[in-house]
């Protein structure tokens, strides 16, 4: 079977394991069924997300230029606490920012190599943890936009990590935590006015991800680098293949390439 099409994050879908989905413009791809088959990919031209033409990646999908002027790449994306349309304020596009920003936001603990906190819309659990490859997370806090979670975040940031160790992930050399002491712990460095909004009694999720073997080291593929690889699939944790040869692909960071996909 053969695809083609642009590479978006891999959709998913809550299972035991996690399913995962590879959708282009005319068809899709359910990873789960061709574990342990053999993929070729091959880079074919660059599609920017936003703009469409065949300009290099920049970050995030999108060309140079588009990162740099559309509203869906601003600051506050990766830095939550810059957020002001609560202030009515705008950073590229109010109404934009509006709807984003102005809506539940989640201060999370996860586990995908360590405990680390994050920040994600309430419609995005529990999305953004599969995207992290997260065996385990717990929400923290629900704030009302985007600024509070983010401030939220950075106070915490001051105690504990907000990264995630990808090459610990994707060997699976982690260590389950107790995320309900740590939320306890946590709670005298929330800021003042996010207090309010603590989530006192919740349990952890726990998430299973499709993987039939973990490499014991890891090398990342960059087809900007090596345009055609094969290999046969054992896995597939946060938004990267892994491969029997210890090749890893990430899918979310290769967002913006036109490939062609073939299955053996």
């Amino acid at each position: 079977m053969q695809y083609e099409g642009v590479l978006r994050k891999m959709q998913t879908e809550v299972g035991d394991p996690i399913q995962y989905y590879m959708v282009f413009d005319n068809d899709f791809l359910n990873l789960n069924q061709v574990l342990d088959r053999e993929l070729s990919i091959e880079f074919l031209k660059f599609q920017c997300l936003n703009c469409g033409e065949d300009r290099p990646i920049f970050r995030q999908g999108y060309c140079r230029s588009c990162f740099f002027d559309i509203p869906a790449a601003g600051e506050w994306i990766m830095r939550p606490e810059l957020s002001t349309a609560h202030l009515g304020r705008e950073d590229r596009d109010l109404e934009y920012e509006k709807r984003v920003q102005l809506q539940p936001h989640i201060v999370y603990l996860a586990n995908s190599s360590n405990i680390k906190v994050g920040v994600t819309r309430k419609t995005q659990i529990p999305t953004r943890w599969i995207d992290q490859g997260a065996h385990e997370a717990l929400e923290i806090v629900e704030a009302p936009n985007r600024y509070l979670a983010g401030i939220t975040e950075l106070a915490l940031k001051e105690h504990i990590g907000d990264k995630t160790n990808w090459r610990k992930m994707l060997t699976n050399t982690v260590e389950d935590a107790d995320l309900v002491a740590w939320r306890n712990t946590l709670k005298p460095y929330i800021p003042e006015e996010a207090r309010a909004y603590f989530i006192e009694k919740n349990i952890e999720t726990h998430l299973h991800f499709p993987v039939l073997e973990y490499p014991s080291k890891v090398k990342s593929l960059n087809l900007g680098k090596t345009p055609k690889y094969k290999g046969q699939l054992k896995g597939i944790k946060g938004q990267y293949l892994i491969f029997a040869d210890h090749t890893v692909f990430n899918i979310r960071g290769s967002e913006g390439y036109v490939v062609g996909l073939a299955i053996i």
